[in-house]
């Protein structure tokens, strides 16, 4: 069903009130939840986690937003909070790392088919195949380091085999750039992928930079750090396709908007009625703030904020396995490169990109180590016949 933005007004900001025991609920089962579940929990944080970001840049370039921006932010703060903590403790940090990595599979895979515009399509196919291999990586390190099948985790939604090798990932910075959509031709759905997909790609950097330190094991260690540089370089690819002409209200509204869809994607498609309810709280919060931001708008820009961000949210994005469109995109596109802001077949790679390369890998490839002999099987080495 068709959600319409601006009929409803949502909860309004004045309301929208948290106690301790709002924010800390009962987390997920780690095993017995639906794997999609858990993805949706992890997108959500990450976009409640791009809102905070994004509102503190704008507070120290607006003066005028400041005491609107610290309203919305603290309500964002304590959805963040909220979301996040429903990822139980007896996730160890690698099997976090590896729901992640099914985030950045399926929800990029799933943005890929649905965008309308195809140069940012292959955008999002290039990142994917990127995504893929470092799931492989982590599950082969899941493997040597607890002895876990990472199938556990993704619930065979998700094949676990290489994509574009991680040690090819490596490209020079201007090599990472693509070009952005037109502010005033692209279609909203267009808008809000664009920010979804940078939201979820910060918070995997920002993860991966905050745990890596926390091993004892020197490969763990630095398979964390190279993955850690390349989801810089995905934050750097997926902020580039915006428009960097919106204004700061444009980008806020454009923000609350995405998350709002975002919302709406999980209320459309949770299967644990608990979680359920915590997504359609936070639509009708959300929900809130496009009417308060709308207004600001109106106020300082006199525009229309329909304009921006049109009258009706897009249909959700699926979640569902996207493994038959994921292993078509791996034997069409895995030896795609990039020359600047196009994509090219290896064979034209700038070299700038090969000398950088040349040298970050020239003491050796962590995400090479850790796979070395690894090809996944059910139940890890445990299971595996000796010959």
């Amino acid at each position: 069903m068709a959600l319409k933005l601006f009929d409803s007004k949502g909860v309004s900001l004045d309301q929208q009130r948290f106690t301790w025991k709002d924010m800390v609920q009962a987390p997920i089962s780690k095993l017995d939840d639906e794997a999609f579940t858990r993805v949706r929990i992890i997108l959500m944080n990450g976009l409640e986690t791009e809102a905070l970001r994004f509102q503190h840049l704008c507070a120290r370039m607006n003066k005028e937003l400041q005491v609107p921006l610290a309203k919305v932010r603290r309500v964002e703060q304590h959805q963040q909070t909220t979301v996040n903590w429903l990822i139980s403790s007896d996730h160890s940090p690698l099997e976090t790392t590896i729901a992640y990595e099914q985030v950045a599979v399926e929800v990029t895979a799933a943005v890929a088919r649905n965008e309308p515009d195809p140069y940012l399509a292959q955008v999002y196919r290039f990142g994917l195949l990127e995504d893929f291999d470092h799931l492989y990586r982590y599950s082969a390190l899941l493997d040597r380091l607890e002895g876990k099948d990472a199938n556990n985790i993704l619930q065979s939604h998700t094949d676990i085999i290489p994509g574009r090798p991680t040690v090819d990932e490596h490209r020079a910075p201007e090599n990472d750039l693509r070009d952005h959509y037109d502010r005033t031709q692209a279609t909203p759905i267009t808008k809000l992928h664009a920010t979804t997909i940078m939201a979820a790609e910060y918070q995997t950097h920002d993860f991966y930079a905050n745990i890596g330190p926390m091993y004892a094991d020197p490969v763990a260690r630095q398979l964390y750090a190279e993955i850690a540089s390349i989801e810089e370089q995905h934050v750097t690819q997926y902020e580039s396709i915006i428009d960097p002409r919106e204004t700061w209200l444009e980008k806020w509204l454009l923000h609350e908007a995405t998350e709002a869809y975002n919302y709406y994607s999980c209320v459309e498609q949770e299967t644990n009625p608990r979680i359920k309810a915590v997504w359609e709280r936070f639509l009708d919060y959300e929900l809130g703030h496009v009417a308060y931001v709308s207004e600001l708008l109106k106020k300082y820009e006199r525009r229309d904020p329909a304009e921006i961000i049109g009258d009706t949210l897009p249909d959700p994005i699926p979640f569902k396995s996207n493994r038959e469109f994921v292993r078509q995109v791996l034997n069409q596109e895995v030896d795609l490169r990039t020359r600047g802001t196009q994509f090219v077949d290896k064979a034209q790679e700038d070299p700038a990109s090969l000398e950088y390369r040349r040298h970050i890998n020239s003491e050796g490839s962590p995400s090479q180590t850790v796979a070395a002999g690894y090809q996944w099987c059910p139940g890890t080495e445990l299971n595996r016949k000796v010959a």
